[in-house]
């Protein structure tokens, strides 16, 4: 036996219903268990898709995120380009930086959320052969 995913992601808001509201809104991520009126547990889940997970502790004193957060997220998604469109109609602050991208690693932007915690958004290079 041993670990089959990750299981969850757990951090302290100071309004938890309004910061599970934005990453539904935003990002597509259902409200988890802790929202009021979650209601049917079925409807707490986010069901990922199977890809690659990177679990990395970072020096402490990394520059890559805030030198306050313990956290950054990183989400992987597809149609990065699309997503940033909805993101930036949306009024959300994109960062974004020639050097994050590699054809070797995918292309990277980063989002904060309403509470300031840095969320990576990641597209994995394409598998040869795939269209």
């Amino acid at each position: 036996m041993g670990v089959l995913g990750i299981g969850g992601i757990f951090f302290r808001a100071r309004d938890p219903d309004a910061l599970s509201s934005w990453y539904r809104e935003h990002l597509d991520i259902g409200a988890g268990c802790n929202a009021e009126g979650a209601g049917d547990p079925d409807k707490w889940f986010w069901m990922t898709r199977g890809g690659p997970v990177v679990f990395a502790p970072f020096r402490h004193d990394t520059d890559y995120f805030a030198a306050g957060k313990t956290f950054m997220l990183n989400l992987r998604v597809s149609d990065l380009e699309g997503l940033l469109e909805r993101l930036s109609a949306a009024g959300v602050d994109i960062e974004t930086r020639a050097e994050w991208d590699s054809p070797e690693t995918g292309q990277f932007a980063r989002i904060h959320d309403p509470e300031g915690n840095a969320i990576e958004l990641w597209e994995p290079p394409a598998a040869p052969g795939a269209a």
